[in-house]
């Protein structure tokens, strides 16, 4: 079942993706070579308890961390560990926040120092993709949209596009209806009405879109190791066009500063 919120309902969302934006910014500030992913996790859990947020992402089918940290080749759900983060690394960062009975969640792909062009090139595409996806998500458009705007634009660039994963809507739990692929065709799939919340998370490769999944039952990685990105946003649907809740400007001026 699709779960429509009212304003006020909307407005606690954004309030705790507001959160998830400000503590990836805090994350952002502190990625750097010489860290572990370890470090990064135990980092930002403190940082949003100390806001009033519990992290959703802890005990979640038994999920045994606050973030989900994932790098390089690692595409989603990469459990903190004692790695050490080096430059020219790509982190992955998603969490999602607990807070006032709704849930905050998005993710942010940082560069660790000096990268490749290549990597800097699937980042900037990866971001790309996830705001013309974005753009789709109003009122009176289909999830088939959306997930055509990622597609078209990740796969013009000879980049794989993930099957395996995919946005989902948000609100009162982590994961609802309806599900969001980063693949499909426009005009398909479920109506898009005001009031839904929605999570868009391109998952893009610069290789083969193929994905293992890893021994410890979470880690996703690119079968042919070559580097992957993702980046979130959650979006509130609106007659008048996509009302985004999480604020990348928080973390870009932390990565800038």
């Amino acid at each position: 079942m699709i779960y429509l919120k009212t304003d006020d309902e909307i407005e606690l969302l954004r309030e705790n993706n507001i959160l998830v934006s400000q503590t990836l910014a805090e994350v952002g500030r502190h990625c750097k070579p010489g860290v572990t992913t370890r470090e990064l996790n135990d980092l930002a859990e403190a940082y949003m308890r100390s806001h009033g947020a519990t992290p959703a992402c802890l005990g979640y089918e038994g999920y045994p961390a606050a973030t989900c940290i994932s790098v390089n080749e690692q595409v989603v759900h990469g459990i903190p560990s004692d790695y050490v983060i080096k430059e020219g690394d790509i982190v992955s960062v998603d969490f999602c926040t607990f807070m006032k009975g709704f849930v905050g969640d998005s993710a942010y792909t940082f560069a660790v120092g000096e990268v490749s062009d290549e990597v800097k090139r699937l980042l900037d595409v990866t971001k790309e993709a996830l705001y013309r996806g974005t753009a789709q998500a109003k009122a009176g458009n289909r999830v088939g949209d959306i997930s055509a705007a990622v597609q078209e634009y990740a796969e013009s660039f000879g980049y794989g596009v993930v099957r395996e994963l995919e946005g989902h809507g948000l609100g009162r739990r982590m994961h609802e209806e309806p599900g969001v692929p980063n693949y499909g065709a426009r005009g398909r799939g479920p109506l898009l009405k005001e009031g839904m919340v929605i999570c868009i998370e391109p998952m893009i490769t610069m290789g083969n879109r193929a994905v293992v999944f890893e021994r410890d039952g979470w880690t996703v990685r690119t079968r042919d190791r070559k580097p992957a990105a993702h980046f979130e946003f959650a979006v509130a649907i609106r007659k008048s066009g996509p009302d985004v809740l999480t604020d990348f400007s928080i973390i870009e001026q932390a990565l800038n500063s």
